[in-house]
């Protein structure tokens, strides 16, 4: 596995292994790598014949400086986790690299950046987009990997690759979960072991609320519900729980659409934040 730490030394090792008429595939991260992050990667193995992962703590996408500075750094770690599930090269640049000056620009998703979490992480999005649209940029893949767990992130980025007209396919890879229900997230690190128990109640109010509106029950209903849930954890604060369609992320009042509807989630325990979703119809 080849490592890279400059825009121009993956870029010449990227002509060379095109100019071979292999595809490439992108998997972008930020490090702290999990069993989550691998099922990207072995996905990105299957569908390209070279694989590429990005390690880059992006300081545009966080609105919050003390959350930056906590965000788990672990890049040995990570590249022997790489290595071993088959990745190629990795690019893994300094901030000085990506952003020689202080970005000029952003990006704006209209709705899409204004609700759930672009609502409560002002700005979120529009960091996100420009790491992306760098990152695309430099590697120019065929085929990029994201993870579902970041849900409305995968629509922010499939309306930039579309109407910015990049060639790359984009891949939304289901959620890794641990055995409690769980989703996998670097964020996980920093849970003691009680929060991290406690933190089961995410998915199992995704998955009572799933259920409970295949049987009918209305969207007002089910969101008292978790309401309640919530409040009877001493350890939880829950931020959001809505019920939104996928091609906005609007919360909805009633279901039309099954198929574009989620149930999109975010709470904090032991100060550390953690979203989740489920789409209504797997």
């Amino acid at each position: 596995m080849l490592i890279f730490n400059t825009i121009d030394k993956i870029r010449d090792h990227l002509k060379h292994t095109t100019q071979t008429g292999k595809t490439v595939a992108l998997v972008p991260t930020m490090g702290a790598l999990h069993n989550g992050h691998m099922r990207l990667v072995k996905e990105a193995v299957k569908q390209a014949d070279h694989v590429v992962a990005s390690i880059f703590v992006n300081p545009t996408q966080f609105n919050n400086a003390a959350d930056l500075e906590k965000y788990p750094r672990t890049v040995d770690a990570d590249l022997k986790l790489l290595e071993s599930h088959g990745c190629h090269a990795v690019f893994a640049p300094s901030e000085q690299e990506v952003y020689p000056e202080k970005p000029s620009i952003s990006i704006r998703f209209g709705s899409l950046e204004s609700e759930l979490e672009g609502k409560f992480r002002p700005g979120h999005f529009s960091g996100v987009g420009l790491v992306v649209s760098k990152l695309l940029n430099i590697v120019n893949p065929d085929f990029a990997f994201f993870g579902q767990k970041d849900l409305q992130q995968f629509f922010v980025i499939k309306a930039l690759v579309e109407q910015l007209n990049f060639k790359t396919q984009l891949r939304m890879v289901p959620i890794e979960r641990e055995v409690s229900g769980l989703a996998m997230s670097s964020r996980n690190m920093r849970l003691s072991e009680a929060d991290r128990a406690e933190a089961s109640l995410i998915h199992k109010a995704l998955i009572q609320s799933k259920n409970q509106l295949l049987q009918g029950d209305s969207v007002q209903s089910v969101k008292n519900q978790v309401t309640e849930l919530f409040k009877s954890s001493d350890r939880f604060t829950l931020e959001y729980f809505e019920v939104i369609d996928t091609s906005d992320f609007k919360p909805l009042e009633s279901i039309n659409y099954k198929e574009n509807t989620a149930l999109c989630i975010a709470a904090e325990i032991g100060q550390v934040r953690l979203i989740d979703n489920l789409m209504l119809i797997s």
